[in-house]
């Protein structure tokens, strides 16, 4: 009979200690994605400006020869990312997929100019910055225009202001969220041990004496919980990377693993706190209170 008590007492202590180290797991799960989505924010926005290209036309009589070294000329110029020449053949062709096969019938002269793509690099992308950009290209002789789409810019950046602000906040929601979570887990934790804590005390234990095992066991717990996050973090991550593979390669790599170690760094601190403070609340309740 004993020993059957013994068993039930194994199981239940298991089931809470499995319980309480998946109910943490997911919450920082939780807040490790929006921490991911978070710390890789700037390459995404990034990512987004630099995709937002500006044209420019080279001069009707120019020569492809002429062309290709201006090209050259503009690559240097530090806020340019990367350039890419389009010849009158590739142009032409490009427009052929447009406005059909039969678009040139219509002119007495190939219109399609010789031009480059260009790639500016994301802090420049504003309105300012570009219009900036624009005239000191235009001092090369032999371009004619600088294209760029000045309203898309715009909408651009405000859309991508509102987003991180959206994102600041849901991640600091997610934070206050995950600490009110796991400070529960582990206070329902601690308080279930209550009886046992007025025990020791009752037998003359010290405070630090009776400290010492729940403290060690809510550094231990919380450092299981943060492994098993990044363990399941990296499973979400290895899905995005399988099934989408530009968006992975906006993430960083340095960041992706500072975060992990503040994953397993919070899970530690989050329940060591936690557990901290429920100690000392349930060492200053008296008797009666035990109860309820």
């Amino acid at each position: 009979m004993k020993r059957r008590d013994n068993r039930n007492v194994a199981k239940r202590f298991l089931h809470s200690y499995l319980s309480s180290l998946i109910s943490i797991t997911l919450v920082l799960v939780l807040a490790g994605t929006g921490g991911l989505v978070a710390v890789n924010a700037s390459g995404m926005r990034d990512y987004f400006r630099e995709n937002l290209r500006l044209s420019v036309i080279f001069d009707s009589n120019i020569s492809e020869e002429r062309a290709m070294a201006l090209t050259e000329v503009i690559a240097t110029m530090p806020f340019i990312k990367s350039i890419e020449f389009i010849s009158k053949e590739r142009g032409t062709e490009e427009m052929r997929g447009i406005l059909g096969e039969d678009f040139l019938e219509v002119f007495d002269l190939n219109p399609v100019p010789i031009s480059a793509d260009v790639q500016v690099k994301s802090e420049y992308v504003r309105s300012d910055s570009l219009s900036m950009i624009e005239s000191e290209i235009l001092l090369n002789a032999g371009v004619r225009e600088v294209v760029w789409e000045e309203s898309l810019i715009e909408i651009v950046n405000k859309n991508l202001e509102k987003i991180g602000l959206v994102l600041t906040i849901f991640t600091s929601l997610l934070l206050f969220i995950s600490f009110f979570l796991i400070n529960n887990t582990v206070r329902l934790n601690v308080f279930s041990k209550r009886f046992v804590i007025y025990t020791m005390k009752l037998v003359g234990a010290r405070r630090s004496f009776i400290k010492r095992p729940f403290i060690m066991n809510g550094i231990l717990q919380g450092m299981i919980s943060g492994f098993m996050a990044v363990g399941i973090l990296s499973g979400i991550l290895y899905i995005v990377k399988r099934d989408f593979t530009q968006l992975y390669e906006l993430l960083d790599p340095m960041l992706i693993l500072y975060l992990f170690a503040g994953v397993i760094a919070a899970g530690v601190m989050l329940c060591l706190i936690s557990t901290w403070i429920v100690l000392n609340k349930v060492l200053s309740l008296p008797a009666d209170d035990l109860y309820y």
